[in-house]
C-alpha cells in the first residue's frame, strides 16, 4: 500500500470522532490526558542550547508564475520557499 493512498483514504466515523475530541480538548488548552513521564525533564544548560538557525536576508528573482503560485497559498510565501529549497537540500545529501 502507497503512502498516497493511506493519505487520501476517508476517515472513518470513529476516527472523525476521536480527532474531533482531541481537536476540542487541544483549544481549550487541556493537556490534562498526556502522559509526560518518560520524558526527562531538560537542563538549563540543555536549554541553552536551542536556538533557531539564524536567517539570512537574500534577495531572489523568479519567474511571474512561480511567484504567483507560492502566494496563491496566502500568508508566509517566503518561509515556504525555505521549506522547498530544505526538502530539495535534504534529498542532495
Amino acid at each position: 500500500m502507497s503512502a498516497e493512498s493511506i493519505f487520501s483514504k476517508p476517515l472513518s466515523k470513529r476516527q472523525k470522532l476521536v480527532l474531533r475530541r482531541i481537536a476540542e480538548r487541544q483549544a481549550a488548552g487541556d493537556d490534562s490526558r498526556i502522559n509526560y513521564s518518560d520524558i526527562p525533564p531538560l537542563t538549563d544548560e540543555q536549554l541553552a542550547r536551542f536556538r533557531r538557525t539564524p536567517k539570512v536576508l537574500v534577495a531572489a528573482r523568479v519567474d511571474r508564475d512561480v511567484y504567483d503560485w507560492l502566494r496563491k497559498y496566502g500568508a508566509g510565501y517566503s518561509t515556504r520557499i525555505n521549506h522547498i529549497l530544505r526538502a530539495v537540500m535534504s534529498r542532495a545529501h
